[in-house]
């Protein structure tokens, strides 16, 4: 079995891939960038705008885990127009490059923001949702109904994942966990943009790519789950926990940014009962987790310049 994943370099990709191969999966990835994590995998280096890229990437898959794209909302915010060229235009043309290549399944990666707008506080995946107010569900939005589309018009399965707020090892640097983490470790204070009291049900990475690869199944075929963690944590909670951790560090509140995804009750039993999925790993071992991962992350890079002949930095 071969299996794509886009933007198998980044964050929750890379751990997709992982548990993939973990399976004796055989995995290739397209992306921008190079994984450094494993070898043991192809790469297909490419662009989501390049059609003929990703053609030539999906030749021969048997399932294609579309998981690039611009993941952070305040570059969404920053940059509309990129953004919804590889959102939106990245993924008509991956299920476009499945459809050729007569790929059987896209999983494809979204998001619980998509529940933003609703009237009720406590939702599912079959809650009906309201119009989008950020850019960045928009997007996400429309590669729902494109998946939608490519399976109602040409029988191409689509399983459209709705992930929580993933963290872990390898997360990018503009998460709230990551920039709480450098600022404690630093020294610096923890601020929150608001009162903090917005609440959020984090997934820990591995936790999330697991439920990736079970959407392999075949009940999975033309449905949709929510990927979302169990613990409710207000983002204040999370700086204590970080706090916590790590050792004295002040807390700061500055002014909330626009669009920010207030939290609701989502719930995971879809995926429970069809996938036998949920997740492991609680909020305050995950964190520790990260936390680790980072220091040991951190001092590779100390070492790596320490090893750097000096004089050619004087």
């Amino acid at each position: 079995m071969l299996v794509v994943v886009t933007g198998g370099s980044g964050f929750i990709g890379s751990h997709v891939v992982d548990k993939l191969r973990d399976r004796g999966i055989r995995v290739r990835i397209f992306d921008m960038t190079k994984p450094s994590i494993r070898d043991d995998v192809e790469f297909f280096q490419g662009s989501l705008l390049d059609i003929n890229a990703i053609q030539m990437a999906f030749a021969g898959a048997d399932a294609v885990y579309h998981l690039a794209a611009i993941a952070d909302v305040n570059e969404v915010f920053a940059s509309p127009l990129r953004s919804e060229e590889i959102n939106v235009r990245g993924t008509i043309n991956v299920l476009e490059a499945s459809r050729w290549a007569k790929v059987k399944r896209v999983i494809y990666g979204s998001t619980i923001w998509v529940y933003s707008e609703t009237v009720d506080s406590e939702v599912n995946e079959d809650t009906p949702l309201g119009n989008p107010t950020h850019l960045y569900t928009a997007t996400k939005l429309v590669g729902e109904y494109y998946c939608k589309a490519y399976s109602e018009l040409y029988g191409l399965e689509t399983t459209i994942l709705r992930y929580g707020i993933p963290y872990g090892p390898r997360s990018r640097p503009a998460g709230v966990i990551p920039i709480f983490v450098k600022r404690a470790l630093e020294k610096q204070p923890i601020t929150i943009q608001g009162d903090g009291l917005q609440f959020r049900k984090f997934i820990y990475v591995e936790d999330l790519a697991e439920g990736n690869v079970l959407a392999l199944k075949s009940q999975a075929a033309n449905k949709t789950y929510n990927l979302e963690g169990n613990q409710k944590v207000s983002i204040k909670e999370l700086a204590e926990i970080v706090k916590d951790i790590i050792g004295d560090v002040d807390i700061q509140y500055t002014e909330g940014r626009p669009g920010d995804f207030e939290g609701k009750e989502i719930s995971n039993l879809r995926a429970a009962k069809d996938l036998g999925w949920e997740p492991k790993v609680g909020v305050q071992e995950g964190i520790r987790r990260y936390i680790e991962w980072n220091k040991i992350s951190e001092d590779a890079k100390k070492d790596l310049w320490a090893s750097v002949d000096k004089s050619i930095l004087e």
